[in-house]
């Protein structure tokens, strides 16, 4: 945690940032026919999460686009909403010019730059969050702002519990001291690589922990989502293969018939010789995927550590946003 902690125990504060300069929209759920999020990497998987979250909440279908093109549905009954932490990913501004040309209704959740100038500029509703953190270290104000979105969307107040859930986070001291006991259970294996098997509720919670071990750990990390890998991927584990991962299972146990599938791999993994970290939601309630996040983030770090690399430094990245930058057309 040598890196990256003191942005790691701002993130209840960054919640606290977005509840009180959040604004209402006063939009309707009547008036749109479908909701597309945009954004990549750190400012993308809060979509990812929020979309799992209200999945059976929202009448709509939604869609996450981590790429420059927005589906042809969209037109001018989409709410498309547009998240870049710098204000300045090429794909995001791409998608902010598509969705004005099809006039769809906007928002925009940035600290500035161009997506702030189009936003201002096209008189599109925008939210800001604070400067100062890498992009993956900046969740807790695209994530707040966005379930504050939906909810209002949806006519449901989250905001007392969303107050508790910063109380609870701001106990920093548990989640270190969890996030430790966590890593007991794998400290031996963290030069192998980290396949994280989620079910569909806990798949973006997953994704965004294989995203921290990526940026922070420099480690490969993949996600598998059941019962689907169930259906392929089970038919590497074999001893001859000579697995070089170490697992880690998110289970949310939404699905009783899904949890017997994490008991059969948790069985099949464990002959061939391997690790296993088991994580199990108590529920599916904001305060237990606060607590999630929250948690793995801190054990991203610890990774870091115990594989010696700075999690604070992204020269890969870096190389390849100044290689677009000098071929722009």
């Amino acid at each position: 945690m040598k890196y990256q902690k003191e942005p790691l125990l701002k993130f209840p504060e960054q919640l606290a940032f977005a509840l009180t300069n959040y604004s209402a929209h006063h939009l309707e759920i009547k008036q749109f026919n479908n909701i597309v999020f945009c954004g990549l990497g750190g400012s993308g998987i809060a979509s990812h999460i929020v979309k799992a979250y209200f999945s059976d909440q929202c009448p709509l279908p939604m869609e996450v686009i981590s790429d420059y093109g927005l589906p042809a549905f969209v037109n001018e009954k989409s709410l498309v909403i547009l998240n870049s932490y710098s204000g300045n990913t090429e794909e995001t501004i791409t998608n902010f010019h598509e969705a004005m040309a099809r006039k769809a209704t906007a928002m925009v959740l940035t600290t500035g730059g161009e997506l702030m100038n189009l936003a201002k500029k096209n008189s599109v509703k925008y939210y800001i969050a604070e400067t100062g953190f890498q992009p993956r270290m900046a969740l807790g104000y695209s994530f707040t702002y966005l379930l504050l979105i939906m909810a209002e969307l949806l006519k449901k107040d989250i905001k007392s519990e969303l107050k508790d859930i910063i109380y609870l986070l701001n106990d920093h001291e548990n989640y270190s001291d969890q996030s430790l006991k966590l890593f007991d259970g794998i400290k031996k294996d963290t030069n192998r690589k980290f396949i994280i098997v989620c079910d569909q509720y806990s798949s973006a919670i997953g994704l965004r922990f294989a995203q921290q071990i990526n940026e922070n750990a420099k480690a490969e990390a993949f996600i598998n989502i059941l019962p689907e890998t169930n259906h392929n991927v089970i038919e590497t584990f074999y001893d001859y293969n000579k697995i070089n991962s170490v697992f880690v299972f998110m289970d949310s146990h939404q699905n009783p018939r899904v949890s017997l599938r994490f008991d059969f791999l948790k069985d099949l993994l464990k002959e061939q010789g391997l690790n296993i970290l088991r994580y199990d939601f108590k529920d599916y309630s904001l305060k237990t995927i606060f607590n999630t996040i929250y948690l793995f983030d801190w054990l991203s770090l610890i990774v870091a550590d115990a594989r010696s690399v700075k999690s604070d430094e992204i020269p890969n990245i870096n190389r390849l946003k100044k290689f677009l930058a000098d071929r722009q057309a």
